[in-house]
Protein backbone atom coordinates (compact mmCIF):
# COMPACT_ATOMS: atom_id res chain seq x y z
CA UNK A 1 0.00 0.00 0.00
CA UNK A 2 1.12 3.00 -0.77
CA UNK A 3 1.59 5.85 2.11
CA UNK A 4 -0.33 8.56 2.03
CA UNK A 5 1.28 11.45 2.46
CA UNK A 6 0.79 15.45 2.81
CA UNK A 7 4.27 16.17 3.41
CA UNK A 8 7.19 14.45 2.77
CA UNK A 9 8.50 11.57 5.27
CA UNK A 10 12.21 9.95 5.87
CA UNK A 11 12.58 6.79 6.98
CA UNK A 12 16.06 6.39 8.26
CA UNK A 13 18.64 4.31 10.52
CA UNK A 14 22.02 4.82 12.19
CA UNK A 15 24.72 2.75 12.96
CA UNK A 16 26.71 3.55 15.61
CA UNK A 17 29.53 3.40 18.14
CA UNK A 18 27.39 1.96 21.24
CA UNK A 19 23.86 2.50 22.51
CA UNK A 20 24.30 5.14 24.78
CA UNK A 21 22.06 8.02 23.31
CA UNK A 22 24.18 10.55 25.28
CA UNK A 23 27.69 9.84 23.94
CA UNK A 24 27.64 7.43 21.28
CA UNK A 25 28.25 8.78 17.69
CA UNK A 26 27.39 7.95 14.59
CA UNK A 27 29.09 5.97 11.90
CA UNK A 28 27.03 5.45 9.37
CA UNK A 29 23.36 7.44 8.28
CA UNK A 30 20.51 6.26 5.80
CA UNK A 31 18.09 7.98 4.73
CA UNK A 32 15.09 7.50 2.39
CA UNK A 33 12.79 10.67 1.78
CA UNK A 34 9.45 9.65 0.36
CA UNK A 35 7.79 12.29 -1.41
CA UNK A 36 3.88 13.08 -1.28
CA UNK A 37 4.33 11.74 -5.06
CA UNK A 38 5.78 8.73 -3.76
CA UNK A 39 9.36 9.52 -5.45
CA UNK A 40 12.07 8.17 -3.62
CA UNK A 41 15.43 9.65 -2.83
CA UNK A 42 17.97 7.99 -0.56
CA UNK A 43 21.40 9.12 1.38
CA UNK A 44 23.56 6.94 2.71
CA UNK A 45 27.11 7.57 3.92
CA UNK A 46 29.34 6.96 6.73
CA UNK A 47 30.91 8.97 9.17
CA UNK A 48 34.12 9.88 11.20
CA UNK A 49 32.75 9.62 14.97
CA UNK A 50 35.87 10.99 16.00
CA UNK A 51 36.12 8.25 18.43
CA UNK A 52 37.69 4.71 18.34
CA UNK A 53 34.06 2.14 17.57
CA UNK A 54 34.25 -0.30 19.87
CA UNK A 55 35.01 -3.79 18.88
CA UNK A 56 31.38 -5.08 20.47
CA UNK A 57 29.42 -2.61 18.24
CA UNK A 58 32.16 -3.75 15.01
CA UNK A 59 30.64 -6.99 15.56
CA UNK A 60 27.17 -5.95 14.96
CA UNK A 61 27.37 -3.25 12.06
CA UNK A 62 30.89 -4.71 10.44
CA UNK A 63 31.92 -1.36 10.40
CA UNK A 64 36.05 -0.45 11.65
CA UNK A 65 38.07 2.48 12.52
CA UNK A 66 39.69 2.02 9.19
CA UNK A 67 36.56 2.33 7.13
CA UNK A 68 35.60 5.52 8.64
CA UNK A 69 38.74 7.70 9.03
CA UNK A 70 38.64 9.06 5.76
CA UNK A 71 35.06 9.47 5.93
CA UNK A 72 33.26 13.23 6.91
CA UNK A 73 32.69 14.22 10.54
CA UNK A 74 29.19 14.44 11.16
CA UNK A 75 29.86 17.90 12.23
CA UNK A 76 31.02 18.84 8.58
CA UNK A 77 27.45 17.06 7.05
CA UNK A 78 24.98 18.87 9.72
CA UNK A 79 23.70 21.99 7.71
CA UNK A 80 23.27 19.52 4.67
CA UNK A 81 21.69 16.82 6.51
CA UNK A 82 19.66 19.94 8.04
CA UNK A 83 18.06 21.29 4.94
CA UNK A 84 17.69 17.45 3.32
CA UNK A 85 15.19 16.86 6.48
CA UNK A 86 13.70 20.16 6.88
CA UNK A 87 9.80 19.90 7.11
CA UNK A 88 10.14 16.15 6.62
CA UNK A 89 7.96 13.66 9.11
CA UNK A 90 9.99 10.29 10.24
CA UNK A 91 10.04 7.10 10.42
CA UNK A 92 12.03 4.03 11.79
CA UNK A 93 12.59 0.97 13.30
CA UNK A 94 12.92 1.59 17.64
CA UNK A 95 13.81 5.15 15.99
CA UNK A 96 11.35 7.13 18.64
CA UNK A 97 14.19 5.39 21.50
CA UNK A 98 17.52 5.43 19.67
CA UNK A 99 18.06 6.99 16.45
CA UNK A 100 16.02 9.99 17.16
CA UNK A 101 17.86 11.02 20.43
CA UNK A 102 21.63 10.10 18.77
CA UNK A 103 20.59 11.79 15.76
CA UNK A 104 19.36 15.25 17.54
CA UNK A 105 22.00 14.99 19.96
CA UNK A 106 24.35 15.11 16.96
CA UNK A 107 23.09 17.88 15.27
CA UNK A 108 23.33 19.99 18.86
CA UNK A 109 27.25 19.19 19.31
CA UNK A 110 27.98 20.33 15.69
CA UNK A 111 25.65 23.79 16.65
CA UNK A 112 22.72 23.09 14.54
CA UNK A 113 19.63 23.05 16.64
CA UNK A 114 17.16 21.52 14.29
CA UNK A 115 13.17 22.00 15.35
CA UNK A 116 11.41 18.63 15.08
CA UNK A 117 8.46 19.82 17.14
CA UNK A 118 5.89 19.67 14.50
CA UNK A 119 7.39 16.62 13.16
CA UNK A 120 5.24 13.51 13.23
CA UNK A 121 7.34 10.46 14.16
CA UNK A 122 6.41 6.82 13.28
CA UNK A 123 8.09 3.98 15.07
CA UNK A 124 7.70 0.71 12.86
CA UNK A 125 8.87 -1.13 16.03
CA UNK A 126 5.98 0.14 18.22
CA UNK A 127 3.14 -0.97 15.70
CA UNK A 128 5.37 -4.18 14.76
CA UNK A 129 5.37 -4.76 18.89
CA UNK A 130 1.89 -4.07 19.34
CA UNK A 131 0.75 -6.29 16.69
CA UNK A 132 3.12 -8.77 16.51
CA UNK A 133 5.96 -8.63 18.91
CA UNK A 134 8.83 -9.67 16.95
CA UNK A 135 12.36 -7.96 15.48
CA UNK A 136 12.82 -6.26 12.26
CA UNK A 137 14.30 -9.60 10.76
CA UNK A 138 11.54 -11.07 11.92
CA UNK A 139 8.76 -8.33 10.59
CA UNK A 140 10.68 -8.54 7.42
CA UNK A 141 9.71 -12.01 6.80
CA UNK A 142 6.57 -11.62 8.83
CA UNK A 143 5.77 -8.97 6.85
CA UNK A 144 6.88 -9.14 3.07
CA UNK A 145 7.99 -13.02 3.27
CA UNK A 146 11.67 -12.10 2.87
CA UNK A 147 14.94 -12.78 4.34
CA UNK A 148 16.97 -9.57 5.31
CA UNK A 149 20.20 -9.13 3.44
CA UNK A 150 22.95 -7.23 5.28
CA UNK A 151 20.96 -7.19 8.22
CA UNK A 152 22.36 -4.26 10.68
CA UNK A 153 23.80 -2.46 7.35
CA UNK A 154 21.89 0.89 7.65
CA UNK A 155 20.73 0.97 3.94
CA UNK A 156 18.96 -2.36 4.71
CA UNK A 157 17.38 -2.34 7.60
CA UNK A 158 16.10 1.53 6.12
CA UNK A 159 14.67 0.01 3.08
CA UNK A 160 13.33 -3.04 4.92
CA UNK A 161 11.55 -0.63 7.85
CA UNK A 162 9.83 1.42 4.69
CA UNK A 163 8.59 -1.94 3.41
CA UNK A 164 7.75 -3.02 7.01
CA UNK A 165 5.46 -0.41 7.11
CA UNK A 166 3.69 -0.54 3.86
CA UNK A 167 2.92 -4.15 4.50
CA UNK A 168 1.58 -3.38 7.78
CA UNK A 169 -0.93 -0.99 6.39
CA UNK A 170 -1.92 -3.80 3.70
CA UNK A 171 -2.45 -6.15 6.54
CA UNK A 172 -4.33 -4.08 9.31
CA UNK A 173 -7.62 -2.49 8.14
CA UNK A 174 -7.19 -0.71 11.52
CA UNK A 175 -4.51 1.20 10.54
CA UNK A 176 -4.80 5.02 8.91
CA UNK A 177 -3.01 5.42 6.28
CA UNK A 178 -2.09 8.79 7.30
CA UNK A 179 1.09 9.89 9.06
CA UNK A 180 -0.31 12.03 11.86
CA UNK A 181 -2.74 8.76 12.86
CA UNK A 182 0.74 6.68 12.57
CA UNK A 183 2.37 8.63 14.21
CA UNK A 184 -0.05 8.26 17.21
CA UNK A 185 -0.43 4.87 16.88
CA UNK A 186 3.28 4.41 17.21
CA UNK A 187 4.45 6.45 19.86
CA UNK A 188 4.97 5.27 23.69
CA UNK A 189 4.26 7.67 26.24
CA UNK A 190 3.98 10.85 25.68
CA UNK A 191 7.77 12.54 26.76
CA UNK A 192 8.97 16.27 26.39
CA UNK A 193 12.66 15.20 25.14
CA UNK A 194 13.48 12.45 23.10
CA UNK A 195 15.31 10.01 25.69
CA UNK A 196 12.18 9.89 28.36
CA UNK A 197 13.81 11.54 31.36
CA UNK A 198 11.05 14.14 31.37
CA UNK A 199 7.59 13.30 30.45
CA UNK A 200 3.81 14.76 30.20
CA UNK A 201 1.56 14.43 32.98
CA UNK A 202 -2.34 14.41 32.31
CA UNK A 203 -2.59 17.73 33.06
CA UNK A 204 -0.35 18.52 30.32
CA UNK A 205 2.92 19.72 32.76
CA UNK A 206 6.51 18.00 32.53
CA UNK A 207 7.31 15.44 35.19
CA UNK A 208 10.19 13.94 35.79
CA UNK A 209 10.07 10.51 34.41
CA UNK A 210 13.09 8.97 36.47
CA UNK A 211 14.69 9.07 39.81
CA UNK A 212 13.39 9.95 43.20
CA UNK A 213 11.66 12.81 41.60
CA UNK A 214 9.82 10.37 39.05
CA UNK A 215 6.01 11.85 38.57
CA UNK A 216 7.09 15.40 40.05
CA UNK A 217 6.59 18.62 38.45
CA UNK A 218 9.97 19.41 36.69
CA UNK A 219 9.51 23.44 37.35
CA UNK A 220 8.36 22.75 40.72
CA UNK A 221 11.29 20.32 42.01
CA UNK A 222 13.56 22.98 40.43
CA UNK A 223 11.81 25.52 42.43
CA UNK A 224 12.55 24.05 45.82
CA UNK A 225 15.98 22.15 45.26
CA UNK A 226 17.92 24.12 42.50
CA UNK A 227 20.81 21.62 42.89
CA UNK A 228 18.84 19.14 41.22
CA UNK A 229 18.77 21.37 38.22
CA UNK A 230 22.45 21.63 38.61
CA UNK A 231 23.39 18.10 38.99
CA UNK A 232 21.59 17.28 35.60
CA UNK A 233 23.15 19.70 33.94
CA UNK A 234 26.55 18.62 35.19
CA UNK A 235 25.26 14.90 35.11
CA UNK A 236 25.71 12.54 31.91
CA UNK A 237 22.35 13.44 30.51
CA UNK A 238 21.36 14.12 26.81
CA UNK A 239 21.93 17.51 25.69
CA UNK A 240 18.68 17.96 24.46
CA UNK A 241 17.40 16.88 27.27
CA UNK A 242 19.33 19.43 28.87
CA UNK A 243 18.00 21.86 26.48
CA UNK A 244 14.62 20.97 27.55
CA UNK A 245 15.27 21.54 31.45
CA UNK A 246 16.64 24.69 30.87
CA UNK A 247 13.83 25.86 28.79
CA UNK A 248 11.63 24.75 31.93
CA UNK A 249 13.08 26.49 34.03
CA UNK A 250 13.66 29.92 32.50
CA UNK A 251 9.88 29.47 31.48
CA UNK A 252 9.29 29.24 35.30
CA UNK A 253 11.08 32.04 36.71
CA UNK A 254 9.59 34.11 33.89
CA UNK A 255 6.27 33.23 35.20
CA UNK A 256 7.29 33.49 39.17
CA UNK A 257 8.17 37.16 37.98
Amino acid sequence: MKLNLKRPIIFFDLETTGIDTARDRIVEISMIKIMPDGEEITRTRRLNPCMPIPPEATAVHGITDDDVKDCPTFAQVAKSLEQFIRGCDFGGFNSNRFDLPVLVEEFLRAGVDVDLKKRKFIDVQNIFHKKEQRTLVAAYKFYCDKDLDDAHSAEADTRATYEVLKAQLDRYPDLKNDVDALAEYSRRAEAADYAGRILYNEKGEEVFGFGKYKGRSVAEVFRTEPSYYAWMMNGDFPLYTKKVITEIRMRDKLKQG
